[in-house]
């Protein structure tokens, strides 16, 4: 038997099966990306972004505190202009990245929202609380940073979990502080929302060192 009729009668065969085509192999690396959840996939986000975008974001717009305590006597207004962050023009607040130093004059150091609250113009009173977590309220980093908009995310939900990795991200690596650390120096780099002149900040810090720790 002719080589050449029977190939092409193979060859007929072949193309007269129904629905047969070639499927690709899926991408191993987008496979598990659609597998993750979304704090999965935010706390991959912080990961990626942390070291190249979110921190020279902190130096580049960080403000000593005596500026911004000076500045603020003339209100929110005035000190926003001169220091703070609002990406969102229709924010209620301004967002402040601030290092500075202080005396610890209260502690909650048990609680799984651990804080400190730092005298920093020594009259013996609270003038900042820093958070030291693991749990952290607000989601005043997130809504800093400038390069960070809602519309490059999913939604709503997927972007309540972007602050919340941020959070967990700044807060991850502070130093363990020891139960006797009130009266102690501490200095720190921190980011807190404002809403008004009077309103105590409740700061997220990414840096603090204690005094003899």
């Amino acid at each position: 038997m002719n080589a050449a009729p029977l190939s092409a009668a193979l060859l007929c065969a072949v193309l007269a099966l129904p629905g047969c085509k070639i499927v690709p192999n899926p991408d191993p690396e987008a496979v598990a990306e659609a597998n993750l959840t979304d704090a999965e996939r935010m706390a991959n986000w912080v990961e990626t972004n942390w070291e190249p975008k979110v921190l020279p974001a902190v130096d580049e717009h960080t403000v000593a505190w005596a500026d911004y305590a000076s500045a603020l006597q003339g209100g929110l207004e005035a000190v926003g202009q001169a220091y703070g962050m609002r990406p969102d023009e229709k924010a209620s607040q301004y967002f402040f990245f601030v290092s500075g130093a202080g005396t610890v004059v209260t502690t909650k150091l048990e609680s799984r929202a651990a804080q400190i609250g730092l005298d920093m113009d020594a009259d013996g009173k609270e003038d900042i609380v820093l958070q030291l977590g693991p749990i952290v309220r607000g989601t005043a980093l997130r809504d800093a940073l400038p390069f960070v908009n809602f519309t490059d995310f999913r939604d709503q939900i997927e972007f309540a979990k972007l602050g919340r990795a941020l959070n967990d991200r700044a807060t991850a690596n502070l130093p363990k502080l020891s139960d006797d650390i009130m009266g102690r120096k501490v200095t720190f780099t921190a980011v807190f929302g404002q809403k008004s002149a009077t309103e105590k900040p409740l700061g997220v810090p990414l840096s603090i060192k204690a005094e003899g720790q």
